[in-house]
């Protein structure tokens, strides 16, 4: 009996919580509504617990977080090549992630979790992480005025 109710009052913390969290679809794109090698959307705000599920809807592409543009204590992602991953996002902060294959054209998304705490990080190492790009150089610094 004691068994029968540690389970169920585990089952009523947990049950909110997995009502709560939502799961996101982010495509990765050759072409798209923001022009060549996009992710789409390509900024996204979501809340702590909710999951984003990066879509190989084309391919050659994968999803991959950016060193030094995400929370600090955050977990870091590379998804494989034209494969789907799912990536749960439990740290506030902004997380900037690309297409490995295509960074240098820009392919990079962000995401907002909760409060943006590490803002103005991310958009110090923007400034360098754009000097690799050799189109959409303006791209990233778009995206981030937009938080």
């Amino acid at each position: 009996m004691k068994t029968l109710k540690i389970l169920f009052c585990s089952l009523i913390v947990l049950f909110p919580l997995s009502i709560a969290s939502a799961e996101y679809t982010v495509k990765m794109l050759n072409n798209g509504k923001e022009g060549l090698m996009v992710f789409e959307p390509s900024l996204l705000s979501i809340q702590p617990g909710d999951s984003v599920l990066f879509k190989a809807t084309d391919v050659s592409h994968n999803s991959a977080s950016i060193q030094g543009m995400i929370p600090e204590g955050a977990t870091a992602w590379t998804g494989a090549m034209s494969q789907d991953v799912k990536v749960t996002f439990d740290k506030e902060g902004v997380y900037v992630y690309q297409c490995t294959p295509h960074s240098m054209m820009a392919m990079l998304g962000v995401i907002k979790v909760g409060e943006p705490i590490n803002l103005e990080q991310v958009k110090e190492k923007a400034e360098s992480q754009k000097q690799l790009f050799v189109m959409n150089k303006e791209r990233l610094s778009g995206y981030l005025s937009k938080l």
